[in-house]
């Protein structure tokens, strides 16, 4: 009884010593075949590697221009018409830029995906728009801008019950008041992140996006909608349409 299963392991060890000696055969037969395939593809590697970074030594000059003019906004494409190669040559070069600064990355349906490098100019800039207006009180602007886009609170009969009703201005007078409104209820950029309660270098990140108005309303507390002007660098509530 004991014979049949200590011969039926001798089978399945020799079962497995076949492939295991083929296979030994066969290493030992081209060791040197693999061996310098091995060696040519990190040979490979290591060469792509190096005309890699010879490409983006030439790159970074274009590179740091764009960033200079665009303020720091860029995306695969302006890299990509400025110097001439492909977009997704010009995208993985974004990508090692973005880890290698700590860039920010912002996906949107129209302008695709676009890289925000921050530099010390470009920081300034944004500090020196963030600074208040002493002229401009906080809380008078959001009176104003409520009341742009709210409609008056009717006047109580009581109050004056035989005075005559005051006349309805008419379309000139109703089109300079709210011009008058608009200049006045204008914010600058920190009072507009306070306002949203984020941060304000996200604001000037988003303040170009055509979907600008949109996101500001969601963040508004009033649901007021926000528009960027790069005339007077200052931001102004969107007029709804009755």
């Amino acid at each position: 009884m004991s014979e049949k299963p200590i011969e039926d392991n001798g089978k399945a060890f020799l079962v497995l010593l076949l492939p295991i000696s083929f296979l030994i055969i066969f290493l030992v037969a081209t060791w040197r075949i693999l061996l310098a395939l091995i060696v040519l593809v990190i040979g490979f590697k290591l060469w792509q590697e190096y005309q890699w970074q010879q490409w983006t030594h030439r790159v970074n000059p274009i590179f740091h221009q764009l960033v200079r003019e665009n303020q720091g906004r860029l995306t695969p494409m302006d890299l990509a018409i400025k110097g001439n190669f492909p977009g997704t040559t010009a995208k993985r070069y974004l990508d090692g830029k973005a880890s290698e600064f700590g860039a920010s990355i912002v996906n949107s349906k129209e302008a695709g995906q676009s890289y925000y490098f921050i530099t010390a100019s470009i920081l300034g800039n944004i500090l020196d728009s963030s600074e208040p207006v002493k002229e401009l009180p906080a809380q008078a602007v959001t009176k104003t801008a409520r009341s742009l886009l709210a409609p008056p609170p009717p006047t109580p009969q009581e109050e004056e019950p035989e005075t005559e009703s005051l006349p309805q201005p008419t379309h000139e007078e109703a089109k300079r008041s709210l011009e008058k409104q608009l200049i006045f209820g204008s914010l600058i950029q920190s009072e507009l992140a306070k306002r949203l309660n984020v941060y304000s270098s996200t604001v000037y990140k988003r303040r170009n996006d055509p979907e600008f108005p949109e996101w500001s309303r969601s963040k508004d507390p009033d649901g007021i909608a926000w528009t960027y002007s790069e005339k007077t660098k200052e931001f102004f509530p969107v007029e709804e349409e009755g």
